[in-house]
């Protein structure tokens, strides 16, 4: 391999490897699954379920409210707020001081060929869930309604 092929496979080399995309950068930073979410929520409440139960699969409630009849209410309200940052810049060249022949073309004193590239991504997102689990006298689920939004 002549010197003008190696000069350009390191150059092309340091250049792929050196930086990400915007959204390689935005890939990186995405968070893991949330514990509470509504996917639980109605994959393991059932109508009928005990009380018991219910605290097993989600937790304390963060409000218990009681009807006029004395029935229960537990409102389960969640909010989260995710904010990401990546970013990265790079670059490369082949400098050097001296001169030589490549190609046809004579290079002499100090040079350099290559370049710089930054790249970067900022994501903050609002969710918010709110599940609201009546009970029935016998302390068991009698029905589930909930609220969920994402901004």
């Amino acid at each position: 391999m002549n010197i003008k092929n190696l000069s350009i496979l390191a150059l092309t080399g340091t250049l792929l490897t050196a930086c990400m995309s915007a959204g390689e950068h935005k890939q990186a930073v995405s968070s893991g699954p949330s514990t509470f979410t509504l996917g639980k929520v109605q994959s393991t409440v059932r109508q009928g379920m005990p009380q018991d139960q219910v605290v097993a699969s989600l937790g304390s409630p963060n409000i218990v409210t009681n009807d006029e009849f004395g029935n229960e209410t537990w409102v389960y309200d969640k909010i989260a707020s995710e904010s990401a940052y990546s970013t990265s810049s790079g670059g490369g060249g082949i400098g050097g001081l001296g001169g030589g022949l490549i190609g046809s073309a004579l290079l002499g004193g100090i040079g350099q060929v290559g370049g710089n590239q930054s790249a970067g991504a900022v994501e903050t997102t609002q969710k918010t869930l709110t599940v609201m689990i009546k009970f029935d006298p016998q302390r068991r689920v009698n029905t589930i309604n909930y609220h969920q939004s994402k901004f």
